[in-house]
């Protein structure tokens, strides 16, 4: 458990220093000299400058990766050593997890608690579990005619340009550098421009650990000018993406105008939470769904933010829900007592008061929250948001807002609730609530979402994969699963 106090974080806060440099064949480079601000949403104090990449450091961290692909040592270790290595990675990571968390905390505004308990939990057992697994795969050897041997083996895809969001920065980089490296690929990583750091430090410490030079490499940069570089690149052979469903669709295009690379995409949501009148614990499916529209400011893609509700316990779950928002704190990231920190920054905070204020104009029923709050503090702090009185049609149901905010629908029976639950572009995950078995597994099977929590929200380990339908992507993270994106089957047959 997390022992520091705020004073203590405060005081590390002050001291934290950061290279901005990119991380290129196991060194930083400065870059050409262009350089952006990394600015916290806690207090919009600038933490670092940032190396601004273009096409040129895309093309030498590309060039890195493509000659310790080639000709380097790491596709040619035995998958035990490359295990080795990755959990020397997770050892690391364990020794550093304060100021990962701290990092993490400052760059995107997650409260710390939850940066140290959660984020670097779940970044550190990524590493280790794929350490671990990475010499447990075996090939096949089908059985042919008696005079042929015929054997399957899954051969490493070669370099992985991996894009990743904010809003969990280590956790998902992790879901696609560490699969990547087990599988014996190497990889140029590309973070957030909003949350640079944490990647920075998870190379320096990958290096460190004995990666060899060219193995994993960050570019900063913009999404349109480095993302772009990196999609459009023929010399990347698999591009792992987790962001919004519009980037994806540029992805895709940069794919189909270069080498026709294989493009994964982790994507939007618009997660259903449905609440059956048997729900085995009414309290506990309430407080439940307040966490997850709450938890990490909301800022999640599979965050429960349209909450079904029967009609016949609407009221009482939205009451619930409500009051557990205006209890909820929200101050200060670095603060463990913070339950709800700040919004990544300005200009995304302004996209959430604008959802909000479309959601009054429409019609829909404001419960609690909706406004800007802490102003002098520098940062950007939101009410939690709660609205009930919510039309299937209004945008508050069908836009992703990737806030606080909270859209309560009710419905008359069961029919009509998968119906609103599959009403959207997405199909990222969903929840559901009863006591009743036939009615968990009808209904989970009827939801159009890669992952169904019955009676939970947002559990789950790294044995299970996880990824979305429709237009919240394809592929899959986590669990053996995630090994598909970064490996080619090979089929040899030798005439005996």
């Amino acid at each position: 458990m997390l022992d520091i106090a705020h004073d203590e974080w405060l005081r590390r806060a002050k001291a934290l220093e950061v290279s901005g440099a990119h991380h290129i064949d196991g060194d930083d480079e400065p870059g050409a000299g262009a350089t952006f601000p990394a600015v916290s949403p806690r207090d919009g104090h600038v933490l670092a400058r940032i190396a601004d990449g273009d096409a040129d450091e895309v093309d030498a961290a590309v060039a890195a990766a493509r000659r310790a692909f080639d000709t380097g040592p790491w596709p040619r270790l035995a998958p035990a050593e490359r295990g080795r290595i990755l959990a020397r990675v997770a050892e690391l990571l364990e020794e550093r997890r304060e100021e990962l968390a701290l990092a993490v905390s400052l760059e995107m505004g997650k409260p710390i608690t939850d940066a140290y308990e959660i984020e670097l939990r779940a970044t550190i057992n990524t590493f280790r579990w794929y350490g671990q697994l990475a010499d447990k795969l075996t090939d096949e050897s089908p059985h042919t005619a008696p005079d042929a041997l015929a054997l399957v083996t899954r051969e490493p895809t070669g370099v992985v340009g991996a894009v990743v969001p904010w809003n969990f920065p280590l956790t998902l980089a992790g879901w696609k550098v560490a699969p990547a490296l087990a599988a014996g690929c190497t990889v140029v990583l590309k973070p957030s421009e909003n949350s640079p750091l944490s990647a920075l430090l998870l190379a320096r410490i990958a290096t460190e650990a004995g990666l060899p030079q060219g193995v994993l490499n960050v570019v900063n940069g913009k999404g349109p000018v480095a993302g772009r570089a990196i999609g459009l690149h023929p010399d990347v052979d698999v591009l792992a993406f987790t962001g919004s469903t519009a980037v994806g669709r540029h992805f895709l295009h940069y794919a189909a105008d270069s080498n026709l690379k294989r493009v994964w995409l982790e994507l939007g949501g618009k997660s259903p939470n449905i609440i059956l009148p048997d729900a085995p614990d009414l309290d506990r499916a309430a407080a439940t769904a307040a966490w997850g529209i709450f938890f990490n400011q909301g800022e999640m893609c599979t965050a429960p933010s349209r909450l079904l509700v029967h009609s016949s316990i609407a009221e009482r779950v939205t009451e619930a829900v409500v009051t557990r928002a205006r209890e909820l704190r929200v101050g200060d990231p670095l603060d463990p007592a913070t339950e709800m920190g700040a919004l990544v920054g300005e200009s995304h905070l302004g996209r959430v008061l604008d959802h909000i204020g479309t959601g009054r104009e429409e019609g829909a029923r404001l419960r609690t929250g909706g406004e800007r709050i802490l102003t002098g503090t520098g940062g950007t702090y939101l009410e939690p948001t709660v609205f009930d009185g919510v039309d299937p049609g209004m945008r508050l149901a069908r836009e992703e807002i990737f806030g606080p905010v909270l859209s309560v629908l009710a419905f008359d029976d069961l029919d009509e609730a998968v119906r609103l639950a599959n009403a959207t572009e997405y199909g990222l995950a969903a929840g559901l609530w009863t006591s009743d078995l036939s009615t968990a597994h009808r209904v989970s099977r009827a939801l159009k979402a890669g992952t169904v929590w019955v009676n939970c929200y947002e559990e789950g380990d790294l044995t299970v994969p996880f990824g979305g339908m429709k237009q919240s992507g394809n592929g899959r993270d986590k669990s053996v699963h995630a090994l598909e994106k970064y490996t080619e089957l090979k089929t040899t047959w030798i005439q005996l």
